[in-house]
């Protein structure tokens, strides 16, 4: 896997962080990447990285790596803190500034947190943000991003940073919207509010659907919830998702269900693992960005993901941009299709007689 542009200005910051003669005796990183590893060989290495394709890569690394919703470093065994906490804040300003308040509250007295953005992901805003909790020792400006480090952590953090630090905790907690009074947290997917794409497909979703749902790429949980409103007859329920935060908001929102519901933190363009028997609707609103890159081939394994998992009479409710170009393989993986809607750029389908099924 090629080095993320943002791990290349970490990696020529790191000498001006760490004492080759007293290295730190272990190191977190939050949001962290794949080629972490290399970059920080033979140390002690724990990571928080919540968004699936990328833990496994991590793990794949043989690191130790948890999916960032516990709100607690990790510490050694003998409980204390980690001597150096990198930081790699994503395009969320409300996480990234949370996350850099976590690495700045968890971080060993004595010891350095050191953060890294790429210039158009906020570079800029997160050393600023850095800089209103700690005074910064240095900073890096290479290969499209910034690295910027602080100083040792004083014992007792300055009463302004502290409140600073509170407040921006705070802002990327999850919370109940008082208006639709569903769970939201910066970070997630329209931040778990109704997008248009989600709300023409519900507008379109059959009364009539019954038996056993999934759902692929489920963010937190608002299709599956106007499922499960509408439709008396549905059995049971599974949510697919791959980031681990939009599945926690999931738990929150469909905690009162009564029926059977199934949370997989899931990569599921790497496919679903059919139930016996196979589902008999599959509803998808597929992400089609890794970042900030446009990755249509993210939607078209949703669809042939969906197709596999359903049985020999299932069906795909599919909405998507227009503009993409899904229809070559929803034929090559249905037998039977039709457009049911389209409207302000995006298109809802229905397909039938999944071909990749038993």
């Amino acid at each position: 896997m090629a080095e993320p542009n943002v791990l290349a200005v970490l990696r020529a910051a790191l000498p001006r962080v760490i004492d080759p003669v007293r290295p730190p005796g272990r190191v977190a990183a939050l949001r962290g990447l794949p080629g972490l590893g290399a970059l920080f060989a033979g140390l002690p290495l724990s990571v928080e990285q919540g968004f699936k394709p990328l833990h496994d890569a991590l793990r794949a690394e043989g690191l130790d790596v948890v999916d960032g919703v516990v709100s607690k470093l990790d510490g050694a065994t003998d409980g204390s803190p980690p001597p150096l906490v990198v930081a790699l804040p994503p395009r969320s300003r409300d996480e990234g500034r949370a996350l850099l308040a976590r690495a700045w509250q968890e971080v060993a007295v004595g010891g350095v947190v050191v953060g890294a953005a790429l210039n158009d992901e906020g570079a800029r805003s997160y050393e600023k943000d850095l800089a209103a909790l700690a005074v910064l020792a240095g900073t890096l400006s290479k290969a499209h991003g910034r690295a910027f480090w602080t100083v040792p952590r004083p014992a007792a953090l300055a009463a302004d940073a502290k409140a600073v630090l509170d407040r921006w905790r705070a802002a990327d907690a999850p919370r109940l919207d008082p208006a639709s009074g569903r769970w939201t947290r910066p970070g997630v997917f329209n931040e778990g509010r109704l997008d248009a794409g989600s709300a023409l497909l519900i507008e379109h979703l059959p009364d009539d659907l019954r038996g056993r749902i999934a759902d692929l790429g489920s963010g937190s949980g608002l299709l599956s919830i106007a499922a499960l409103e509408r439709c008396r007859g549905i059995t049971s329920l599974d949510l697919f998702e791959a980031e681990a935060r939009a599945l926690d908001l999931a738990r929150r929102n469909l905690a009162g269900a009564s029926l059977p519901i199934g949370f997989h933190w899931l990569d599921v363009a790497r496919g679903v693992a059919r139930p016996e028997g196979g589902f008999d609707t599959v509803l998808c609103n597929p992400p089609f960005h890794i970042g900030a890159r446009g990755v249509p081939a993210l939607g078209r394994a949703f669809i042939a993901a969906a197709a596999a998992s359903l049985h020999h009479g299932g069906q795909l409710l599919l909405v998507a941009n227009r503009h993409l170009p899904y229809e070559d393989v929803l034929r090559e993986s249905f037998g039977r299709g039709e457009a049911l809607a389209e409207r302000a750029g995006f298109k809802v389908y229905r397909a039938w007689a999944p071909r990749r099924s038993g």
